[in-house]
């Protein structure tokens, strides 16, 4: 029998990277001075197929 334990943690480590891609391309790296928009940014990271429905994850 094979171990697939890799299996979940593969497909966080894809989920991520897309995650990346898609706040790269969308600015939410740019000017990360403050608290605010650091959390932006990983909002957007974690949630990034909302930001390519269109929805913007600014904290204001």
């Amino acid at each position: 029998m094979r171990n697939r334990s890799y299996v979940p943690s593969f497909l966080f480590i894809i989920y991520i990277v897309v995650g990346l891609i898609v706040a790269q391309q969308h600015h939410y790296f740019n000017n990360l001075g403050t608290l605010k928009r650091v959390v932006s940014a990983v909002l957007a990271v974690l949630l990034w197929w909302l930001v390519l429905l269109g929805i913007k994850l600014q904290i204001k």
